[in-house]
């Protein structure tokens, strides 16, 4: 496969996973936790379909989705999860993105499952998001389900 083709081909997964992750057009994304380990593709993917530069974690404005990269080592996991809430739209979602198993910065499952309820959330999901990093779906309880 030549570098065009395999460039189509990386593209294409990447809007995929976009598109697995629930992302629509039109949708504002606020990312968090970006750093030089991150998946561009992925990053790249998501603003291509949403139609929208990432909102970086500086922004005030309500956002219809979240992305956050987390890593072993990055601090407090609720706190984290709590701030990224603070622009969340009523309904929307924040997609923990975490290194996969043997990567450096793995972040065990059990970790998740603690933080998310005391920050208010709930895990709905777990995905293979790219080549190095899972995806955990976090949601706020439904109205009348807390």
């Amino acid at each position: 496969m030549g570098a065009t083709a395999e460039s189509a081909a990386d593209q294409a997964a990447g809007s995929s996973t976009a598109g697995r992750l629930g992302f629509r057009p039109g949708q504002v994304v606020q990312e968090f936790g970006y750093d030089d380990d991150v998946d561009a593709q992925l990053r790249s993917a998501v603003e291509e379909l949403t139609g929208n530069e990432l909102a970086d974690e500086e922004g005030h404005d309500v956002v219809d989705a979240a992305m956050y990269w987390w890593r072993e080592g990055d601090g407090d996991l609720v706190d984290a999860l709590v701030d990224a809430l603070t622009n969340l739209a009523e309904g929307a979602v924040i997609w923990l993105l975490t290194p996969k198993s043997g990567r450096p910065g793995h972040v065990e499952p059990a970790e998740i499952e603690d933080a998310a309820p005391t920050a208010g959330l709930h895990a709905t999901s777990t995905i293979s998001a790219c080549r190095d990093w899972t995806g955990t779906r976090l949601a706020t309880p439904r109205p009348g389900r807390r």
